[in-house]
């Protein structure tokens, strides 16, 4: 029951209009069939009965013959006294006739005309008609499903367009609109009615990028005041505090500026990179947790092209994401593997679990052991380090763990 739901359009429509030509089709045969055996069998029947009518004239002539037994006229007409009891002539019968008996009234009493006209014509009519009819119908039907098929393609072919546009559109490049195609149908309006669907939606992306660069912007100086004011205050516990609280707010701030220059789609700087310059300059950075052992394994010559400011906030959040997560060890490899620059960044931590190895690159989430407040994440530090991946040709996944984790980030190399 659900087979014809998986089936496209084009060929859904292609067997409703075969199935019904068919029985038009095959309804039509059968009609004109049935009504060539009827018409075929008249005319043998009104044969028949002219060669009857024929006989009785020559019956009817002033010296008519005297028809004491059955008198064979010709081949198909006989001639015999119509007394009671005398079986009917016998007519040869290797074929199919149409006969017709007619009572005449002679000098010498009353005889029967009986004339026969043979059907056998009619029958090769129809077997010739049936032979056109068996091949030709099924052809005819192929030639229609075939031809329906092309014509319903050729018009859904805009409604293909549209659908592959769409799935081109993303959050970063809605100026984008579908092909509007220059008939005015149903299509059309479609057309039509998805661009001003997506001027709605881009105007509505764009006033929320707006402002969450527009708030995060305005928060920089008077957090930056605040900073200032609780630096040079006097030391005490609620001072430190405060201090710690207002550096998360200034790194939440510029993460989401970063994220929200990234959704505009502004053009990234298509300039060489050394990565494994980038990676070594980062992952040797002092972070909070001086317990933490970082180990470089970089390969030498490693370039890419891009931006080496958001390459390196990638390996940045990488790393501090692994050093927040990790039991004592980090460890960061570079190498290049088939044309491509592989960037691990491995822990030893407890591991991301696999149910949550997709989600840990969402906006805003964080795994349950990581969501205390000392933890210091925030929630963006990945999912802002795969939009860099992506935007610069690569891509950003879970390669290993638990236990530990082993995140991978790959990218085109030159």
């Amino acid at each position: 029951m659900r087979a014809p739901a998986r089936m496209s359009v084009r060929l859904r429509a292609t067997l409703a209009a075969t199935a019904v030509v068919a029985v038009a089709l095959g309804v039509a045969s059968a009609v004109l069939v049935s009504v060539l055996a009827g018409s075929l069998a008249d005319s043998a029947a009104a044969e028949a009965e002219r060669r009857a009518a024929q006989t009785v004239e020559m019956l009817t002539v002033p010296d008519p013959p005297v028809v004491e037994s059955p008198l064979v006229v010709g081949p198909d007409v006989v001639v015999r006294p119509a007394q009671p009891g005398v079986p009917p002539p016998t007519f040869t019968q290797n074929e199919r006739f149409a006969v017709a008996s007619v009572p005449v009234m002679t000098a010498d009493g009353e005889v029967l005309v009986q004339a026969r006209a043979s059907l056998h014509p009619a029958a090769a009519a129809l077997d010739t008609l049936r032979s056109v009819l068996l091949p030709g119908v099924p052809a005819l039907l192929l030639l229609v499903a075939g031809l329906t098929f092309i014509a319903v393609g050729r018009a859904l072919a805009p409604v293909s367009a549209i659908r592959r546009e769409l799935a081109d559109i993303t959050a970063t490049d809605l100026h984008r609109r579908v092909p509007v195609p220059e008939a005015r149908d149903e299509i059309r309006l479609l057309a039509e009615t998805t661009n001003r669907t997506l001027d709605r939606l881009e105007h509505a992306v764009d006033r929320h990028r707006r402002f969450v660069a527009d708030a995060a912007h305005e928060l920089r100086s008077p957090l930056a005041v605040l900073r200032t004011r609780l630096e040079v205050a006097p030391p005490q516990p609620l001072t430190t505090e405060a201090l710690a609280d207002v550096d998360r707010i200034q790194r939440l701030t510029a993460d989401l500026l970063l994220l929200a220059r990234l959704d505009a789609g502004e053009p990234a700087e298509h300039e060489e990179v050394d990565l494994g310059q980038v990676a070594a300059e980062e992952a040797a950075r002092a972070r909070p947790r001086s317990d933490v052992r970082v180990d470089l394994r970089i390969g030498p010559g490693i370039v890419v092209r891009g931006s080496a400011e958001q390459l390196r906030r990638l390996v940045a959040n990488l790393v501090d994401n692994a050093v927040r997560h990790a039991a004592g060890a980090v460890t960061v490899r570079l190498a290049a593997r088939g044309g491509e620059a592989v960037l691990d960044v491995c822990d030893d931590g407890p591991g991301i679990p696999p149910d949550q190895q997709a989600a840990v690159f969402d906006r805003f989430t964080r795994l349950d052991e990581a969501r205390a407040r000392d933890a210091g994440g925030s929630g963006l530090g990945l999912a802002i380090a795969r939009d860099i991946a992506v935007r610069h040709a690569g891509t950003l996944a879970v390669a290993g763990g638990p236990p530990g984790a082993v995140l991978r980030a790959r990218f085109p190399i030159g």
